[in-house]
């Protein structure tokens, strides 16, 4: 199942068919551990309606925070080091790689992120910025993932490279994640075949293409999950980027105008342009 979120509602999608949900927030909705069964149970209480518009899509999220993990995936890890290595900050990146705890940082609060066909931003001040297309995990506050959806962790890559210590400056700004178009509502993990996939077209015309699959991904999303709750907690529930295992080239950089489409099959497309 699949389930969205609008201005006045929320709906599911089942089976190729579209149903308004009750009055419950989505806060309290999504915070739910039975959020699978409780969905699938109360359908035949839901009307049928027909199909969403795009624009009647908000971004999946209240109030929960959103936290990523880095350096999941060796592309990552070979992206960072030769970024970061003027700045002596190369050698960080394969111990995080290879180490037992795993890099993990607040990436936005809810302002700071837009949902499907809605404007992510480039930072003022960078002159390289790139997309980080991941699988995403929505977790209760008991720690439990309940749902998958798509992100898109906007870096401003020079400035991260230039001193490890910026990186809350070069992940973190107005407009600066985007998750969505849903969540793909399971209760049992994404086989490790599903495929990621980002295009970044510019002017209509295919600019960058990439792929990766979850095969990839080194560290399980329970075992990332077990740590950020560790000390922490999400009254809520939260949402945390898993990686990216796809890097443009270090000649690109995004600019404005531009369009990126993150697609993991399962979930759908995350579409966002730049502005």
């Amino acid at each position: 199942m699949k389930l969205y979120r609008t201005a006045v509602a929320y709906f599911v999608e089942a089976e190729g068919q579209f149903f308004r949900g009750d009055d419950t927030a989505w806060d309290v909705l999504i915070a739910r551990d039975d959020l699978a069964d409780f969905l699938k149970s109360s359908l035949h209480k839901f009307s049928a309606v027909a199909p969403l518009a795009e624009s009647e899509i908000h971004a999946p999220i209240g109030s929960q925070e959103v936290w990523a993990a880095g350096v999941t995936y060796y592309r990552s890890r070979d992206a960072r080091m030769e970024e970061s290595k003027s700045a002596g900050g190369g050698d960080f990146y394969d111990r995080v790689y290879a180490a037992a705890r795993p890099e993990l940082f607040m990436k936005a609060t809810p302002h700071r992120v837009v949902g499907s066909n809605r404007k992510v931003a480039i930072r003022d001040d960078a002159k390289w910025s790139v997309p980080e297309p991941e699988l995403t995990v929505l977790i209760t506050p008991n720690g439990k993932i309940t749902g998958y959806t798509i992100g898109n962790d906007m870096s401003s890559r020079d400035i991260e490279g230039e001193n490890p210590l910026y990186l809350p400056q070069a992940k973190v700004y107005d407009r600066c994640c985007a998750l969505g178009p849903c969540i793909l509502v399971s209760p049992t993990p994404l086989p490790k075949t599903t495929e990621i996939r980002l295009e970044i077209l510019r002017g209509g015309k295919t600019e960058f293409s990439g792929a990766t699959t979850l095969e990839s991904l080194k560290r399980d999303p329970a075992s990332l999950v077990e740590y950020l709750f560790r000390n922490n907690s999400f009254p809520s529930g939260c949402f945390l980027l898993t990686g990216t295992g796809i890097v443009p080239p270090d000649a690109f950089s995004l600019r404005a105008g531009d369009e990126i489409r993150i697609s993991i099959p399962p979930i759908g497309t995350l579409i966002n342009q730049v502005g």
